[in-house]
């Protein structure tokens, strides 16, 4: 489980650069969902 959610980051940073990149109206939205789905993630990586 640890390896997938160290694999799933960058893909998430990823995509979020370029949609901040396309859209930069969006940067608010983007960082906020980031940082939602590291929190998330961070949380599941421990209860697990």
């Amino acid at each position: 489980m640890t390896a997938s959610i160290i694999l799933l980051q960058p893909i998430v940073a990823l995509i979020a650069g370029v949609l901040i990149l396309l859209m930069p109206r969006l940067l608010n939205y983007v960082v906020a969902l980031y940082l939602i789905v590291i929190g998330v993630m961070g949380l599941v990586q421990f209860t697990v």
